[in-house]
């Protein structure tokens, strides 16, 4: 497999879970938030959160993958500092942001508002900048710092 192949599939690998962990940050938020609110243990969020670092973690063993999935969530976290309301309405014309609800969650749990589109509460909080950032950086390490961070 040439050189450039793999780099084209991790760019495609990076692009494809972009989704999962735009949503999973944001259901981690938000599970975090309603623990928050009431005062509870929210085992539903650390586990949204240990999703969310296993993905990262799998991205950032494969630079062009990382970086492919770090610069749109990183342009995302951008823009949800910049101009809340731009960011509303395009995380209101995503997937599931008018279905009431994630795939994965109970019947019955809906978003918080429908004012608060997915991505919302991760947005306003840093957490797609951060994670971003991470990626992108992760990415740009040279080959050398790499194997030393690695054992």
């Amino acid at each position: 497999m040439t050189r450039e192949t793999r780099q084209l599939m991790g760019a495609v690998a990076g692009l494809a879970a972009l989704a999962p962990l735009y949503y999973l940050t944001e259901a981690a938020a938000r599970a975090l938030r309603t623990g928050n609110a009431t005062f509870a243990p929210s085992p539903a969020g650390l586990g949204y959160l240990a999703a969310v670092a296993v993905l990262v973690t799998l991205l950032t063993a494969w630079p062009p993958a990382a970086f492919s999935c770090g610069l749109p969530l990183a342009a995302a976290g951008t823009l949800f500092a910049l101009d809340l309301d731009a960011a509303l309405g395009v995380a209101g014309n995503l997937p599931w942001s008018r279905a009431g609800g994630l795939p994965w969650e109970p019947a019955g749990a809906p978003w918080a508002e429908m004012a608060e589109p997915p991505g919302t509460l991760a947005g306003m909080t840093g957490l797609y900048t951060l994670i971003g950032a991470l990626l992108v950086l992760s990415s740009l390490l040279p080959g050398r710092w790499r194997s030393i961070l690695s054992g």
